[in-house]
């Protein structure tokens, strides 16, 4: 059975890319536009890995990240942020809300799926 990943960003080109990514390694993906949509569209399902990126209207990443770690479901789901942020504060602000990793974009297919593998074998 596929793994499933959902990845989470206000950029449709950059949900695109990731999915194409993804499902090129042989993930089920579903897609989201902002934090609060990924928290509808997700509920209670589970899903292998979550992708989100860090500025968005409505919710931002670290919010979903603290809402999803929030829901015992997803407590322990590896979430990854990729984003174009590469401030130092950001990153350990998203580690302590409780994100797996933090990738930079543009992002490298190869690295991402190297990534992803890593953190749901």
């Amino acid at each position: 059975m596929a793994k499933k990943a959902m990845t989470v960003d206000d950029s449709k080109t950059m949900r695109d890319m990731v999915s194409f990514t993804l499902k090129g390694a042989g993930f089920e993906v579903i897609e989201a536009g902002d934090g609060k949509e990924a928290i509808t569209v997700l509920g209670n399902n589970k899903v292998d890995v979550i992708i989100t990126d860090l500025n968005m209207p409505n919710m931002n990443g670290i919010e979903l990240i603290k809402a999803l770690r929030g829901n015992p479901v997803h407590q322990h789901t590896p979430i990854l942020m990729l984003t174009t942020e590469s401030d130092g504060g950001k990153k350990d602000e998203g580690k302590n809300a409780g994100a797996t990793g933090w990738l930079v974009k543009p992002f490298d297919p190869a690295k991402l799926i190297s990534v992803v593998n890593k953190v749901c074998p």
